[in-house]
């Protein structure tokens, strides 16, 4: 019996799920500071994954004392995460993959002392 992978469920990839990129949005109240945090930790993420130029940041959108920006992650980063760090994904607290994958993101996130809001975008 072949194993099937947890994180895709489609041909083309998890990435790709519905037809929209995987796009982060972080929030947070101290943007110069997490910002450098969420940028070296997708950096380590890069490294683990033997990929290079895996994600984009945007510029960020300010409201009420909070900064918004996001995080496209590329396929080839999203299908080396989904190798490397799939188990731990997939033990992640939530019901669906979507919420177990924002679990994990912000966990990680915050395990390099960043104090942001993580959650998926529909592009």
């Amino acid at each position: 019996m072949s194993q099937v992978s947890l994180l895709f469920v489609h041909p083309d990839g998890w990435l790709f799920m519905h037809g929209r990129a995987t796009i982060l949005e972080i929030a947070t109240t101290k943007y110069e500071i997490d910002l450098e945090i969420v940028s070296a930790a997708m950096d380590e993420l890069q490294t683990l994954c033997g990929v290079k130029e895996g994600f984009l940041i945007s510029k960020p959108m300010e409201r009420f004392g909070w900064a918004f920006f996001k995080v496209l992650i590329k396929t080839e980063l999203f299908s080396g995460m989904e190798l490397k760090l799939g188990d731990q994904i997939a033990k992640t607290k939530g019901k669906k993959l979507e919420d177990k994958f924002i679990a994990f993101m912000t966990k990680f996130f915050e395990n390099k002392n960043a104090k942001v809001k993580v959650k998926l975008v529909d592009d």
